[in-house]
């Protein structure tokens, strides 16, 4: 398994952030430009990657204001996980986002790139939509 990571500390409490990401219909805003064809409802939400593929994906798991899990809903062409963390104190929130993905040598190589600027893309959006 190839794990991807990003943290950012908000000024948010941590209830707030995980009302946020809770709901799919609030990730447009953290989604990047090669994105395209969003669409989504609370619990699912669907999109393309310009040039290399379609994907499904549900919200699995809520833990009230400390994890969220994210699945596909159809088979992608390697198995994919992204998981939400949220750890508070004080109204301050250090936020997590972690793709875990099963690649194989040659997707490796091709996807971690990607696959690292987009955990740090979506942490740094949700920084800048939750000032």
């Amino acid at each position: 398994m190839s794990t991807f990571t990003s943290t950012v500390t908000l000024t948010q409490p941590a209830e707030k952030v995980f009302n946020f990401l809770a709901d799919f219909n609030n990730h447009k805003g953290l989604i990047p430009e090669n994105v395209t064809n969003w669409s989504s409802s609370y619990n699912e939400a669907y999109f393309e990657v310009q040039n290399m593929l379609k994907l499904r994906l549900k919200i699995s798991e809520r833990h009230p204001d400390t994890f969220i899990e994210i699945i596909p809903v159809e088979q992608p062409p390697f198995e994919i996980k992204l998981t939400w963390e949220i750890k508070s104190g004080n109204d301050i929130s250090e936020v997590t986002f972690t793709i875990t993905a099963e690649l194989n040598m040659m997707m490796k190589m091709m996807a971690s790139g990607p696959l690292q600027k987009l955990a740090e893309h979506q942490t740094q959006a949700l920084s800048s939509l939750l000032k």
